[in-house]
């Protein structure tokens, strides 16, 4: 690891100027909208980083060692939980990072969702997300720009799919106004210089030389500044890190939930971001060293009460301890909402014995059962989604300064 007592200055990205004729937008606008909307803009001109070392700064070093070995702790302390944790984690990694672009929605709805309710457009987009970061797990081996496409083909396939899967081919931009980037705070590069930014960000993900949690994070923020697709950017960059974290097997067991750090200094996310495009990496290695720590910290607590709730149903199911009653109790931690066919599936019995487990699970308060469609029903571990949506809530908390 190459440490300065100053940091690095990262090249800063550049800028060139383009011209937007507001008639190319097809929008129907009065002509002082027109006229407002046409003009010259400048789109970024991120610089290739495939080759660059990140120097640490001293005052940091300390800190991301700290946080890279404590996340690899955590890691090994979740894999041996009788909780089934990753799977638990990884949907709530993935809520986690949906929030950060405000999309809210409570563990009880991500659960319906799950089973098929398209009435709940917010909790549908996270169950794509969970899908999007257990597809980076996957491919987590081959780190490449057809991973990326894989990722965010998984995340907006069914709401968005004319656009998944593939590079934008028309300007993106952030704030003033959706009709022109002129003026706009922040314009991605124009479409052509994607496809090779994108192959040298992969270059740098796949270096084996880096301090890998500051790899991750300056490679989500180069991400973020090349701004690769028309939606989804920040939620396919958050599943590209993790999945950067697991390919280095700094986390090798569990989705350690980054994000649910993140979303307790949302401004300090996007500051660090601006920073980072100015030339000054330190802030994003500096935040995603803190998200580790605060993600670390709520995740062992959700871990608490996942045991806890297990240890009070001791009391309340009298089934033996090997029994197909425990076995199907047992999935209600990983998903706290299912139906007879999903919990047969699972234990590889006929759906009349998984519906007389699930009722004995109801005769002794573990679970609830409610209607779902067409005389169907469903069945919920109100205890499991309750920790959960306090999970979601600890996240969502502001750090104190």
């Amino acid at each position: 690891m190459a440490f300065s007592d100053q940091g690095h200055r990262w090249p800063p990205v550049g800028h060139e100027q383009l011209i937007w004729d507001s008639r190319s937008s097809g929008a129907a606008l009065s002509r002082t909208e027109r006229q407002r909307a046409h003009g010259r803009y400048h789109a970024a001109v991120p610089p290739p980083i495939a080759e660059l070392d990140y120097a640490v700064p001293v005052e940091l070093a300390g800190p991301l060692e700290d946080a890279a070995a404590e996340l690899a702790r955590y890691d090994a302390e979740m894999a041996t939980s009788p909780a089934p944790l990753d799977a638990v984690l990884l949907r709530s990694e993935s809520a986690a990072s949906s929030q950060i672009e405000n999309l809210t929605a409570s563990a009880r709805s991500i659960g319906l969702a799950e089973l098929g309710d398209a009435s709940r457009s917010n909790a549908s987009l996270v169950v794509a997300n969970t899908q999007a970061m257990r597809c980076a797990l996957d491919l987590a081996a081959e780190l490449t720009p057809e991973t990326v496409l894989a990722m965010h083909r998984a995340l907006l396939g069914a709401s968005e799919p004319d656009i998944a899967g593939a590079w934008r081919t028309e300007p993106v931009w952030i704030g003033r106004s959706s009709l022109s980037p002129v003026g706009a705070d922040y314009v991605a590069p124009r479409a052509e210089r994607i496809e090779p930014l994108v192959e040298d960000l992969m270059r740098y993900a796949r270096r084996v030389d880096q301090p890998v949690l500051a790899q991750a994070a300056l490679a989500y923020a180069q991400f973020e500044t090349i701004h690769p697709f028309p939606d989804g950017n920040g939620r396919t960059g958050r599943a590209l890190l993790h999945a950067m974290l697991r390919h280095h097997r700094l986390s090798r067991h569990v989705t350690v939930p980054v994000s649910a750090g993140l979303l307790s200094d949302v401004t300090g996310y996007h500051a660090a971001l601006t920073a980072y495009r100015a030339g000054d990496p330190d802030p994003v290695v500096r935040l995603c060293v803190d998200a580790t720590f605060r993600a670390i910290t709520n995740g062992r607590a959700l871990a608490v009460e996942l045991a806890e709730i297990r240890e009070g149903w001791r009391g309340a199911i009298t089934a033996r301890r090997d029994s197909a009653v425990w076995r199907a109790a047992d999935l209600f931690l990983a998903r706290p909402v299912l139906d007879a066919a999903q919990v047969a599936a699972a234990l590889g019995i006929a759906v009349p014995n998984a519906h007389r487990h699930l009722e004995r699970l109801v005769d002794a308060g573990v679970l609830t059962s409610f209607p779902l469609y067409r005389r169907a029903r469903g069945w919920r571990a109100d205890a499991v989604l309750r920790a959960l949506d306090a999970f979601a809530a600890r996240a969502g908390r502001r750090a104190r300064p």
